[in-house]
């Protein structure tokens, strides 16, 4: 399976772009791309062609002993033009045609090829490809070297590739050079959609993290994939297909290394955490360790399960050399350097990376197993002797067959301590080498909340679906049950919340506090439903049952005793309990009980006690390591955040947990919040990019409809959330969904009262005024009041500003509507929704102002950030990575960046110095020109 188009590839497509927009104004130059098998090298030379003045050389290795062989099959196309030249040109182009070795020195062969390419380029630009210029010749090379430095004046534009290790680059020198990079998460995706669109997502993200950015390892694990693995019913792949290029590649490059240095990559691939000095350590020694049977692993030690078989097992409570491990004969750290010669590995003090990364598997996996089988031995025993306790048990854990119970629980105390990862490991492995089911079954679940707390939800999965088979373990199934029904609780609401309040029912007497734990995520559900179901009865009977007098049970008992309140319409009831939720949670110094400390705050309208309470959330979820609980505490900080009007502290929570949560459905939730975030400023391209398919996605849409004057589509889309939004969704729409229907809405107006913040009675204020028209004034009046209580309420403020400018103007008051106008202007810039302050122009326009000249366009705050970045030399994909938008949106935004400053190109972009000192004045512009 090819790749036939450069995904992720803006960068280097942007670089050769304007290497061919210069040769067709005269200017040439050179471009050489250096990158490994299977990166795209030639993809991107094949996309800069072809055109009808484009010539090919490819390097081949069986010819790179012929002198100028690769400079002849260039010259074989122009052979009708060298007649042309003078004959002292003409004759050593034509020795070289024929095959003959040229009578005159390099330069002079070098001046000739000048005239010849000046003499093909009179019909049009020409571009010259050379591929796998590595391979070629050397005399030719230094021939397209020699053209390449003095094409300045012609229009000649000369694009190589070369192999990115030493040699490669060697050949690259003085030349103009981008070295390719791995893909990011986004392109990624985007290349295994386009090899197999029917790719299950769970699947599309287990392919993204062992290619690790590498096309060529994408599509061929995309092209080996049975239907079965495709669709998610089979495990997917755990290396690259037997016949993957890349595969060939790396074993090819391991044949002809020194004994020694695949010894050391081997122990490299078999524990990527290793220092060198571990691998030099564990590669002299000699370890005489003999179980009956080798392990059937085929992955490394940080991948693969644990062999299960009925051999004995390592005897021994202490962690220690095995009894027979002796000095070998003497690895060096010296010895790396042949690998990393031939661009197989980059070494650091901290450990061995290999490149590209999914090469790790390949040495591993492409091992005799016998070797494995010492790699993990040797490795046990260097760790032991260093006192890497941990280390040493997973590498003895994984060669180990059968049932070992001293080894399970040797691996379960060294786990105690441990981080998420490696916890996670450890208490995997002992699940599978105990013989006690209870064991089993209880280091199984504990190792899928390791596996989350680390971040791998994915590996979660199977572990919390054995833990829910247990025979005789009733309260882990039930415990392990609720887990599962935890993950797929924003998917399938519904499903998850009967799932969550069965186990709550079953445990209730049996396990007080599993039954609460499930009752807290299933009010949460609930909340997304609007469907109580059993929750109400439950929830008062746990309040009976599960307090122990602990500070955070109780927490637990007042957030569920709220929210059944709030779900049978007690809402006097459910506000009280949420408050002291809010008032326990300030004195927690628990990271989850201070996220569910400010879900209340946010649910009752006290989003500046949400915001500190999910910000310490935040601050302690990252002490202690927990992976899964930064994004939510970010997720839940970023919405208190836009509640309390901070739509700048919203957007860096935000941006910080989609970074975060990249391998969960969390990662999802906060796109889908930026993308809302974009709509409030008006920026349709990257709103529909992160909120489409989600939960915000109508919200979103409707704000962009209404800053297009569209409220009768924005009304639909409002009342559809309306109707099967969360809880606390369904309010935060309410204001809006007043605007673009003059329907009141009771529930809205009674919260917004109950929560007797100035913000939410702002919003009250400015829906009585569009529901009560008589009294519209007043309302109005009171609304604004409000707002100038509320310190962070400026964007909201704008919008009733808005509303009430456009109220006054269709009565025909329009002196006094400009003036609310004016301001809803300022402050919507100020915001940067372009957009909308644009709207509010158009108002002020049609109420009588005169609007000054038209300037140059401002830039947003977005497309500011982006034009900073790429001021300072960032590429499209690394700004793309940066503000997570895909680099298609980039492209965008940078276009229009490009024509509100009136240039061309990245360098004149750099040379305006936009972003020192003062910018007021470059960006200061009439109102008018937004609207126009």
């Amino acid at each position: 399976m090819q790749n036939s188009f450069p995904y992720g590839r803006q960068a280097p497509l942007s670089a050769i772009g304007e290497l061919l927009t210069a040769a067709k104004n005269g200017r040439g130059g050179a471009l050489v791309l250096a990158g490994g098998p299977g990166e795209g090298r030639t993809t991107l030379l094949r996309a800069a062609g072809p055109s009808p003045l484009t010539l090919l050389v490819e390097g081949h290795a069986d010819e790179s002993g012929l002198a100028l062989s690769g400079l002849q099959r260039l010259l074989e196309p122009l052979a009708g033009l060298v007649g042309d030249l003078p004959a002292r040109q003409r004759e050593p182009l034509d020795d070289v045609i024929a095959g003959r070795p040229p009578a005159p020195g390099p330069l002079t062969l070098g001046v000739s090829v000048l005239a010849l390419l000046r003499r093909a380029a009179r019909r049009g630009p020409l571009l010259l490809l050379i591929d796998d210029a590595d391979r070629l010749d050397p005399q030719s090379w230094q021939q397209f070297r020699l053209v390449a430095r003095r094409l300045h004046s012609l229009p000649v534009a000369v694009l190589a590739t070369v192999t990115a290790d030493d040699r490669g680059l060697a050949l690259a020198t003085g030349l103009p050079l981008i070295r390719l990079t791995p893909l990011d998460e986004t392109a990624s995706r985007a290349l295994l959609r386009r090899c197999a669109p029917d790719l299950a997502p769970e699947v599309a993200a287990a392919l993204t993290d062992l290619a690790a950015g590498h096309p060529g390892a994408l599509t061929d694990l995309a092209g080996a994939l049975t239907p079965a693995q495709r669709r998610g019913f089979a495990a997917p792949p755990c290396a690259l297909p037997p016949g993957s290029t890349l595969r060939r590649h790396g074993n090819a490059l391991m044949s002809v290394l020194p004994a020694v240095t695949r010894r050391l990559l081997l122990l490299a691939a078999t524990d990527p955490d290793a220092t060198p000095a571990d691998l030099v350590r564990a590669a002299n020694l000699r370890v005489d360790a003999h179980p009956s049977e080798p392990a059937h692993s085929s992955e490394p030690a940080h991948l693969s399960k644990p062999a299960q078989s009925s051999d004995p097992a390592h005897p021994g409570d202490d962690v220690r050399p095995p009894e027979r491990a002796t000095m070998g004969d003497g690895a060096r750290l010296a010895d790396l350097e042949p690998a990393e010669r031939a661009g197989l590995i980059e070494v650091s003090p901290s450990g061995v990376r290999f490149t590209p990364e999914v090469l790790r598997t390949v040495v591993y996996g492409d091992a005799p197993i016998a070797l494995r089988h010492e790699a993990h031995a040797s490795l046990a025993a260097a760790l032991a002797e260093r006192g890497h306790r941990l280390g040493a048990l997973l590498h003895r854990a994984a060669v180990t067959t059968g049932a070992d119970d001293d080894l399970a629980r040797d691996l379960l105390e060294a786990a105690q301590d441990a981080p998420s990862p490696e916890a996670f490991r450890a208490r995997r492995y002992a699940a599978g080498l105990s013989s006690d089911p209870r064991t089993t079954a209880e280091a199984a679940l504990a190792a899928a909340r390791s596996a989350l707390a680390a971040g791998r939800p994915r590996d979660a999965a199977p572990l919390l679906r054995r833990a829910g088979h247990a025979t005789g373990q009733a309260v882990v199934r039930a415990r392990a049950r609720a887990l599962i029904a935890e993950l797929h609780a924003r998917g399938a609401p519904a499903e998850s919340r009967d799932t969550l309040l069965g186990v709550a029912a079953e445990t209730m007497s049996t396990d007080p506090a599993a039954a609460l734990d499930a009752l807290v995520v299933a009010g949460e559900a609930c909340g997304r439903t609007g469907e109580p179901g059993l929750f109400p009865p439950l929830a008062r009977q746990a309040a009976d049952r599960c307090r122990d007098g602990r500070p955070g049970t109780e927490l637990a008992v007042q957030q569920v005793l709220g929210v059944a309140d709030l779900l049978t319409g007690d809402e006097e009831g459910g506000f009280g309990h949420l408050r002291e939720v809010v008032r326990l949670g300030e004195r927690s110094g628990d990271a989850t009980a201070l996220i569910r400390a400010a879900d209340a705050g946010i649910v009752v309208g006290d989003d500046d006690r949400a915001a500190r309470l999910a910000g310490r959330a935040v601050t302690l979820a990252r002490e202690i390591g927990d992976a899964s609980l930064v994004p939510r505490a970010l997720e839940v900080a970023a919405y208190a955040e836009l509640a309390a009007g901070r739509h700048d502290a919203a957007h860096e929570h935000a941006l910080d947990g989609a970074a975060t949560a990249r391998h969960s459905d969390l990662a999802d939730a906060h796109l889908a919040l930026l993308g809302l975030l974009a709509a409030f400023r008006g920026d349709a391209a990257t709103a529909r990019e992160h909120a489409a398919g989600s939960p915000l996605e109508d919200w979103s849409e409707a704000l962009l409809d209404l800053v297009e004057g569209e409220p009768a589509r924005a009304a639909q889309r409002l009342v559809r959330v309306a109707r099967t939004g969360s809880m606390v969704l369904r309010v935060a729409v309410a204001p809006h969904l007043v605007e673009t229907t003059g329907a009141g809405n009771d529930v809205f107006d009674r919260w917004a009262g109950r929560t007797g913040r100035p913000g939410w009675l702002a919003l009250r204020g400015r829906c009585r005024a569009l529901t009560d028209i008589a009294a519209a004034d007043d309302w109005f009046r009171e609304a604004l009041g409000w707002h100038e209580r509320d310190a962070d309420g400026g964007y909201a403020r704008a919008h009733t500003q808005l509303l009430y400018g456009r109220h006054l103007r269709r009565r025909r008051r329009p002196a006094e509507a400009r003036e609310h106008l004016r301001r809803a202007v300022e402050t919507f810039r100020r915001f940067d929704a372009g957009p909308w302050a644009g709207l509010a122009a158009r108002e002020l326009r049609a109420a009588g102002e005169r609007i000054g000249p038209v300037g140059r366009a401002p830039l947003t705050a977005q497309q500011e950030r982006i034009a900073e970045l790429v001021a300072e030399g960032a590429t499209n994909r690394e700004v793309a990575q940066q503000l997570h938008l895909s680099p298609r949106t980039i492209d965008h935004h940078l276009r229009n960046v490009f024509a509100r400053l009136g240039v061309r190109s990245r360098t004149e972009l750099a040379r305006l110095d936009l972003f020192h000192g003062d910018r007021g004045d470059q960006f200061a512009i009439p109102v008018a020109d937004h609207a126009q």
